[in-house]
């Protein structure tokens, strides 16, 4: 079968396409999959580009699509030609977090679903959405459950709810649909007009280009008649943290699920405790969440927004179209 590896130390020169062995036979409690789609995460740029990667050989790519061709004894959720999707943390099955860490994540601390054929646990896998493409399912495993634990599970976002979404990433984008189909307002920030513009066509009320407005939080705040938000979908991170504690509403939330300014910077912290706002990380979700997001999305038929697509052996190109920020939504790989 075809598979990427990632040689050490790391960077897109050395993702390397091999010809491994198929995977045994799945043993009880198992099943194995064809993989036919993947999608690019932040969190995946960040393992292949990794100056100094310590594991020589591992297959990149958390998210992963496909059909499943055997299963092992005692398993009775999937069936041969089920079409499913994989689990970001395979063995958090359900409750609150379990790991605060990237040592079960397909792609980091294991293998991942750059490659063509996996055999595992049946519980790496949920099934896929009714009618959707492998990559539009491959899109869920991290993006889509992230925005989805964001909203709906900790924000518990409801009719009526003003969201703040920042850029047009994956699981910005996300966020946005899931907002809109819960009767929620979204304001949407971009350096880009354009996709802006896209955004607008999508359901967003309101749309911010933070280049031209470098004080966003307070044009969030006048959109929102002074109140602010109830909810910040915040990407950023330190760089962009202030101007969301500046938007949100007081006893607002703010998620942090991103750090794409940075790992460590300043945070008024006074204005934060004197808003009373609820500032949660969290690393995309559990196994029955997911569960729950695709009999969501199986009941309102929307449909991820896939940007471009790419081959398995055109991934190092995928990764370089991510890193320039021209996307809006997400960049799969299909084999």
């Amino acid at each position: 079968m075809k598979s990427i590896i990632l040689r050490s130390p790391g960077g897109l020169h050395n993702l390397i396409a091999i010809d491994q062995d198929a995977p045994a036979a799945p043993a009880a409690g198992q099943i194995s999959v064809r993989i036919h789609a993947s999608s690019l995460n932040y969190h995946d740029y960040s393992v292949v580009s990794t100056d100094g990667w310590p594991v020589d050989g591992r297959i990149p790519m958390s998210d992963g699509a496909g059909v499943v061709e055997a299963v092992g004894s005692g398993v009775t959720e999937f069936v041969p030609g089920d079409h499913v999707v994989s689990c970001f943390f395979p063995g958090w099955l359900n409750g609150k977090p379990t790991s605060g860490n990237f040592s079960t994540v397909p792609g980091d601390g294991i293998d991942g679903y750059a490659r063509e054929m996996v055999t595992c646990d049946v519980t790496s896998f949920t099934h896929a959405p009714k009618g959707h493409s492998h990559a539009e399912a491959a899109t869920l495993t991290t993006a889509g459950l992230t925005a989805w634990r964001a909203l709906v599970v900790e924000g518990n976002v409801k009719a009526g709810d003003t969201v703040l979404v920042m850029g047009t990433g994956g699981v910005s984008i996300f966020a946005l649909q899931f907002a809109k189909f819960m009767g929620a307002t979204v304001i949407i920030t971009s350096s880009s007009d354009e996709k802006l513009a896209r955004a607008r066509t999508m359901g967003a009320d309101h749309t911010i280009n933070y280049k031209t407005h470098k004080d966003w939080g307070v044009q969030v705040r006048n959109l929102t008649g002074g109140l602010g938000v109830d909810h910040v979908i915040e990407v950023g991170g330190p760089g962009t943290l202030p101007q969301s504690i500046e938007a949100v509403r007081v006893g607002g939330n703010i998620m942090l699920i991103g750090v794409l300014t940075g790992y460590a910077g300043d945070v008024p912290t006074a204005a934060l405790m004197i808003k009373q706002v609820c500032l949660q990380g969290l690393i995309v979700g559990n196994r029955q969440q997911q569960i729950d997001m695709v009999r969501a999305i199986d009941a309102t038929g929307f449909h991820p927004v896939i940007d471009r697509t790419f081959g398995l052996s055109e991934i190092a190109d995928a990764f370089r179209y991510q890193a320039s920020g021209a996307h809006f939504g997400k960049i799969c790989l299909e084999f």
